[in-house]
């Protein structure tokens, strides 16, 4: 019914790191030549946790944006824009939730997860409670397809579908829609239609799943049919409510983790992060002086390569063939830590050399980035208020 799209944002929080660019923004770049994609800079959500220190947010944001492009994010592509700048989220988010149960908000894993591990902070906010029903909104007044998540964040797409589900149930309620989508049938054609009406029936009566994927390809192929009545059909198809919001579907990103320099998760916060645009002198100091397996006090003592947080780097930068060497050498103590570590500073240097070359033309001009997400920021205002017209059409709310 609503064409394919992608969704994606990141809080500006901090420095961006490779730990970033492994976990997300590979995938992006592989995305944003396969599907229509919206990047988006999450700073309401990063007030969640930083709403009494504000000041590193616009900071941050913009530099997030730097990267993003220096990394190989394409707004040729990619539609990038920045969160407050679409005031339609926090409307969407707000009619959310009017019929969004407070349960569904206090069972989100990562809830209890956060307060746990930012223990620090004063947590006991509505914002950061209700930061799941805002990320909702961020994808739903898009009606995107799917969101690249990994399988911690699968939960709150559950949840947005599960948001979705209810909200077309409870406002999908379209005056005569039953004789509408019965005159959207005929226009079908005499074939098409009769097909339509059987494989409905197989569903809708004897619950058969490959009937309604047959009815749903179907539809996708009637070019000749509106918008409107492509909507009143999917919906007439699966029930007999129309289709407001779409149900988004989880895309697992096959993510390298790439750990921090001490092994534990790479964050700011943590000291072990290797930044995005790095100094290649301080990459290769950071790299040095990384610990390796306590075994090898000596250079002359065996070590054991998954006792070592260098051997994670290797897992992500290095080949076959170095590989086998650093095994090889690392158990026969036929190489040194400082050895060992020299294949992955040139690796990182390397695939750092074009993010500093991609970024120096907007750090010689920000007003080239600002032009990107001025653009960004239209184009994706325009297809949430078209979202928006629907839904307070649908709440019975005035839409001028």
């Amino acid at each position: 019914m609503y064409p394919d799209r992608v969704v994606s944002g990141m809080r500006p929080t901090g420095s961006m790191h490779l730990g970033h660019f492994h976990g997300a923004l590979k995938n992006w770049i592989k995305l944003q030549s396969e599907l229509p994609c919206l990047f988006f800079v999450a700073d309401w959500h990063a007030l969640t946790t930083h709403y009494d220190d504000p000041g590193i947010i616009e900071r941050s944001t913009w530099d997030m944006l730097v990267d993003w492009l220096a990394a190989g994010v394409d707004p040729s592509q990619a539609t990038l824009f920045i969160q407050s700048k679409v005031p339609e989220h926090a409307e969407l988010h707000l009619l959310l939730s009017m019929a969004t149960p407070l349960g569904w908000l206090e069972r989100v894993p990562t809830y209890k997860d956060q307060i746990d591990n930012l223990s620090s902070k004063d947590l006991a906010t509505y914002g950061f409670l209700g930061y799941p029903l805002l990320q909702a909104a961020d994808v739903l007044i898009y009606r995107a397809s799917q969101v690249p998540v990994g399988d911690d964040q699968v939960p709150h797409i559950e949840m947005m579908r599960e948001i979705a589900r209810r909200f077309n149930h409870l406002y999908g309620k379209e005056k005569g829609f039953e004789g509408k989508a019965q005159e959207a049938v005929k226009k079908l054609g005499s074939k098409r239609a009769k097909l339509y009406n059987e494989l409905r029936t197989e569903y809708q009566q004897d619950g058969k799943d490959d009937a309604l994927e047959q009815a749903k390809a179907m539809l996708d192929d009637a070019q000749s049919l509106s918008m409107i009545d492509r909507e009143r059909l999917f919906g007439y198809l699966e029930g007999s409510r129309k289709l407001i919001l779409v149900e988004p579907q989880a895309r697992l990103t096959a993510a390298s983790r790439l750990p921090g320099l001490d092994g534990r998760k790479m964050s700011k916060s943590y000291g072990n992060a290797i930044a995005l645009r790095e100094d290649k002198d301080v990459v290769a100091k950071k790299v040095r002086t990384m610990p390796t397996d306590p075994a090898r006090v000596r250079r002359s003592d065996v070590g054991d390569p998954a006792k070592c947080p260098v051997w994670q780097f290797h897992e992500v930068y290095s080949d076959a063939a170095t590989k086998e060497w650093v095994v090889k050498g690392c158990k026969s103590a036929g190489i040194g830590c400082l050895e060992c570590k020299q294949p992955v500073i040139d690796a990182i240097v390397k695939e750092q050399e074009p993010m500093h070359e991609r970024a120096q033309q907007y750090l010689d001009d920000p007003s080239l980035v600002r032009a990107i997400v001025a653009d960004g920021n239209d184009v994706a205002r325009k297809l949430a208020q078209e979202t928006m017209r629907d839904v307070r059409e649908a709440m019975g709310l005035a839409y001028s």
